[in-house]
């Protein structure tokens, strides 16, 4: 069924190796979620997909997800595998419920433990957040897996968090979450707990070793303004050339100066004290208490 929150484009294989893709735009937290599939076998692979949260009453919806289901099955594919690139700050991640609904295994990067030990200090929270639990696989960089004929490469792509991922999809197809943005608008912020300015600039000259005609595929998108449709796909060629942020070479010195100047004016996003909690355990809820319900934990005064 529609959904007026939700812009969908299909962006089509371009031959041999090439995967299809479809990028769904949630208008509520500006992110986008995809359905990466292999053309040859259907074989398909859902990353980044929201769960959402209505952070006024703090209650959970699958609408987002449900659709992206519809879509799966709109076009008659098997999901193999469900993907995340780093425990978002700004949306619930839907990988336990797709896991659920689909039998296939959810994933992301293995230094989510890492994120893991750091948040449960800040919730004061010890024994929470099993990743090895709620999660099937925990990628390294430079691991391999197969979708279809196509091959899938992780690289690890820290700066926006310390364990953040990248998916590079058969030949011409990576999924760069929150390190770039459309050219229009430049890069990701880096200040949340564990990211670093210097290392985002060294994920981002890393991806742009990526051939120049790789589409990349962005996490976020909220328009700019002279932009008002939300858009989420360019190519290595057009990041180096057009982005705001390191279009045209920029010294990392300078890069890591306008970035850190940039993230000092920004609030924390409305939904990140809840969704941490909630995407380190790949999106389920914490343990229901003797009401039957369960209860997020937020700091006061640390942020």
């Amino acid at each position: 069924m529609p959904d007026d929150r939700l812009t969908t484009r299909h962006s089509r294989s371009t031959g041999p190796g090439s995967p299809d893709v479809i990028g769904i735009h949630d208008a509520d937290t500006g992110s986008i979620q995809y359905v990466v599939s292999c053309p040859e076998t259907s074989e398909a692979a859902l990353i980044d997909v929201v769960h959402d949260y209505d952070p006024e009453a703090a209650r959970l919806r699958t609408d987002t997800a449900e659709r992206v289901l519809e879509i799966v099955a709109e076009r008659g594919l098997d999901v193999k595998w469900v993907l995340d690139t780093h425990p978002h700050a700004d949306h619930v991640m839907a990988s336990a419920f797709l896991k659920d609904r689909t039998g296939a295994p959810n994933a992301i990067g293995e230094k989510v433990a890492e994120i893991a030990e750091l948040w449960r200090g800040y919730y004061n929270l010890p024994g929470a957040f099993d990743v090895a639990r709620d999660f099937d696989h925990l990628f390294a960089h430079g691991d391999q897996f197969r979708l279809g004929q196509m091959g899938v490469r992780v690289m690890l792509s820290p700066g926006h968090t310390l364990g953040s991922i990248t998916y590079v999809v058969g030949r011409d197809a990576a999924f760069v979450h929150d390190t770039f943005m459309q050219p229009d608008v430049g890069t990701s912020r880096a200040d949340f707990p564990g990211g670093t300015a210097a290392q985002l600039y060294d994920s981002l000259m890393a991806i742009l070793e990526l051939p120049d005609e790789t589409r990349l595929f962005v996490g976020h998108d909220y328009g700019t303004d002279t932009r008002n449709a939300p858009a989420w796909e360019s190519t290595v060629a057009e990041q180096r050339r057009d982005n705001a942020h390191i279009g045209g070479g920029i010294t990392k010195a300078d890069y890591v100066a306008l970035r850190e100047e940039r993230d000092a004016t920004l609030p924390l996003p409305d939904r990140m004290l809840a969704a941490l909690q909630l995407n380190l355990r790949a999106g389920r809820k914490p343990p229901p208490e003797g009401d039957r319900h369960a209860y997020l934990k937020i700091p006061l005064d640390k942020f």
